[in-house]
C-alpha cells in the first residue's frame, strides 16, 4: 500500500463505503505486517512493509550479497504487503536471483544490460506493473559503457512514478552531441547526468539549461579516474550552478531523486 491508496481508503471509509473494521483488517494485513509493528521479520531480514506509506516510493531491495532465495522471499513479503498495483524494485541483481525472479514472477522486468543480457554485471529488476507517470525525468549517459547505470536510474525513475526518457552516448569528447539534445535536456522537470573519466558533462548540462540536475559519477576510466573517484570530485567541485552530486555508480539514488522532484513538478 502506498499513500495514494491509503489515502483512497480513508476517503471510503469516510463516505461510509467501507467499514472501519475492514480497513483496520486491510492495514493490519498489508502494510502494518501481522502485529501492527510496520515490518515482517523473516529470520534473515525485517523487511519494511511500511515504506510506500511514509514515502510513496517503490519498495525496494538490494541484490548484492543476498541469495536468490533470500531476496524472492523479501520480494514475495513486499509484494504481499503493497498488493499487486504497485512495483517492486531489485537492485545490483546477479544471474541466480533474476533467474529466480523470473521463475516466480513471469512478468518481471530486466534491465537490458547486466545479469539479463548474460554478462557478469548486475542487473535492475522490476516486479509488477508500473505506476502512471506524473512528471518528466531525462537520463544522461556520456557514453555507452556508462550504461548499467543509466539503466539502473531509468528503471528506479519509472519504478517511482515518473515518465522517463533516455539520451545516450553524449559525452564531451564531441560536444555537438549535447548541442543537438538541448530541447530534449530543457524539456525535462528533472535531470539526471551519469559520466565516468573525468566526470564533466553535468558541468557542461548544468551551464546550458536551467533544469534540476543530479550527477552520477561512475567508474567507468582509466586508471587515474580511481573508480570514479576523479568523476566524483570533478562533479563535487563544478562551477555550474544547480547541481547535486550521489555516489559512484549510484543510479538507484539519482533517479529516485528525480522522480520526487518530477512528481512534485
Amino acid at each position: 500500500m502506498d499513500s495514494e491508496r491509503l489515502r483512497t481508503l480513508l476517503k471510503a471509509v469516510s463516505s461510509g463505503q467501507v467499514d472501519p473494521e475492514d480497513a483496520a483488517a486491510a492495514l493490519i494485513a498489508g502494510p502494518l505486517g501481522g502485529d501492527g509493528s510496520g515490518f515482517a521479520d523473516l529470520g534473515y531480514a525485517r523487511v519494511d512493509t511500511h515504506r510506500g506509506i511514509r514515502t510513496g516510493d517503490p519498495e525496494v531491495v538490494y541484490g548484492a550479497g543476498k541469495t536468490a532465495a533470500e531476496t524472492v522471499g523479501i520480494v514475495e513479503t513486499l509484494r504481499r504487503a503493497s498488493g499487486v498495483g504497485t512495483p517492486t524494485l531489485v537492485t545490483r541483481a546477479g544471474a541466480a536471483t533474476v533467474a529466480a525472479l523470473r521463475e516466480r514472477w513471469p512478468d518481471t522486468r530486466v534491465s537490458s544490460s547486466g545479469s539479463a543480457s548474460g554478462d557478469e554485471r548486475p542487473a535492475t529488476v522490476v516486479v509488477g506493473p508500473l505506476p502512471e507517470p506524473r512528471g518528466r525525468v531525462v537520463i544522461v549517459a556520456a557514453g555507452t559503457s556508462d550504461a548499467p547505470v543509466a539503466e539502473e536510474a531509468a528503471m528506479t525513475a519509472e519504478a517511482a512514478g515518473a515518465g522517463v526518457e533516455m539520451v545516450r552516448d553524449v559525452g564531451v569528447a564531441g560536444l555537438h552531441r549535447v548541442l543537438a539534445a538541448r530541447p530534449v535536456l530543457d524539456s525535462a522537470d528533472c535531470l539526471v547526468v551519469i559520466a565516468g573519466m573525468e566526470g564533466a558533462l553535468p558541468s557542461v548540462i548544468g551551464g546550458l539549461v536551467g533544469v534540476p540536475l543530479v550527477a552520477v559519477p561512475t567508474s567507468v576510466g582509466y586508471g587515474a579516474s580511481f573508480g570514479g573517484l576523479a568523476a566524483l570530485l570533478g562533479m563535487l567541485t563544478s562551477c555550474a550552478p544547480g547541481i547535486a552530486v550521489c555516489n559512484i555508480d549510484n543510479g538507484f539514488g539519482a533517479g529516485l531523486f528525480a522522480a520526487r522532484v518530477a512528481r512534485r513538478a
